[in-house]
């Protein structure tokens, strides 16, 4: 296993953290070995089950607990979906996936103080597994995070910072705070795909051991989607399944740079106008690994959306009335599976996946705001 550097292809040795190249350039992992079913480790119920296939010593993971969400069999729009319910991870959302993984690695590697940037779920995970490392932690959020998601951060003890301006603000805030903490972003630090890896395997063995037809997740950074990509193509390399499934990312309309650079056909961004929107958690113009998401995207055959504002509210409202009570970033998931099931993009007897990312408790007040929620005096 080594570090690729994404813009010259130089290999680094992993036994060394690293957040970039020396080019300055994101960091991508070589090829993974993967694993066959037999090497399931049956005695644990966490992601480290599979831990003959992640390159991170499972002797020393930093875990909660996380793995093993549910997939829970609905009907969306009339067509029979299994929904994985990736909010009932420890801290809330599905960045737990990715996070036991790299803090494992880092703790490894002697790191003791990591910074990180985040519109809030990535915050708080790393603030509390760098707890369970015993590791100092600082998170810089944007000054318009939800306070649910700053007060969880906090309460591990991590040092939160607000940032003004916009989600990207955020994250350049804290490369410029990189040379003095060790920036553990998830969206630079390789090894937290090769946590959110361990979604495809999960379902891959909740399936009887067979891959869906469809996998739907919401898109900003691309965690899950690159992480779906690298867990399946492992399972393809070892005759686990026979064809790797479609996957298929959504973006909120009014941030959706990932979309404009799908739907161009190329894999250079695409200027895109960005404007507020509710699915807080996707509202990332410049991905840093957007041309890796756009090409993980098209070699499933799959696709990306964007959708509305209302499409959002619309299906964030129908969620919560099929008991899945969910923030309005994951409900983009479900916006996205009504226009492929309009255009006929996803059949009724296909399998497929609907992922949702993140608690509505973490949302709570704007969710009510957004529904128009309130309650009866009596």
């Amino acid at each position: 296993m080594s570090y690729i550097d994404s813009s010259n292809d130089a290999h680094y040795p992993v036994n060394v953290a690293r957040w970039c190249g020396d080019s300055g350039a994101h960091l991508n992992l070589a090829a993974g070995k993967g694993m066959t079913r037999n090497a399931i480790n049956q005695d644990l119920h966490s992601v480290w089950r599979y831990a003959q296939a992640i390159d991170v010593d499972a002797d020393g993971a930093v875990s909660l607990g996380e793995g093993g969400t549910p997939l829970l069999g609905r009907a969306w729009n009339g067509v029979p979906v299994q929904f994985k319910l990736e909010f009932m991870m420890p801290t809330g959302s599905f960045k737990d996936r990715g996070m036991t993984v790299m803090v494992s690695y880092l703790k490894s590697r002697g790191i003791d103080h990591v910074l990180e940037d985040s519109s809030g779920n990535a915050g708080a995970s790393l603030s509390a597994y760098a707890a369970a490392a015993g590791m100092r932690c600082r998170i810089l959020v944007p000054e318009t995070a939800s306070y649910p998601k700053i007060a969880q951060i906090a309460a591990c003890g991590a040092d939160v910072v607000t940032v003004r301006g916009s989600r990207q603000d955020v994250a350049d805030a804290a490369l410029r705070m990189s040379g003095e903490i060790f920036y553990a972003s998830h969206n630079w630090q390789p090894f937290f795909v090769e946590g959110t890896k361990t979604l495809a395997y999960e379902l891959w063995e909740q399936l009887g051991f067979r891959a869906p037809d469809n996998v739907i997740t919401p898109l900003g950074y691309g965690s899950n989607v690159l992480g779906l990509d690298r867990g399946f193509d492992e399972l393809l390399r070892n005759g686990e399944i026979g064809k790797r499934p479609r996957i298929f990312g959504v973006q909120a309309a009014n941030c959706a740079p990932c979309h404009a650079t799908w739907k161009s056909g190329g894999e250079r961004p695409v200027p895109v106008t960005v404007t507020p929107t509710v699915a807080e958690g996707i509202a990332s113009s410049r991905p840093t690994r957007l041309r890796e998401v756009v090409q993980a995207v098209r070699r499933s055959d799959g696709a990306i959306a964007a959708v509305s504002e209302a499409e959002i509210v619309g299906a964030l409202s129908a969620l919560a009335r099929m008991g899945l009570y969910v923030e309005p970033t994951c409900a983009a998931a479900a916006a996205g599976l009504s226009q492929w099931l309009d255009a006929g993009a996803i059949r009724r007897d296909e399998v497929t996946i609907v992922v949702l990312t993140g608690s509505g408790l973490k949302s709570s007040e704007r969710i009510g705001q957004l529904l128009g929620l309130g309650a009866r005096t009596l």
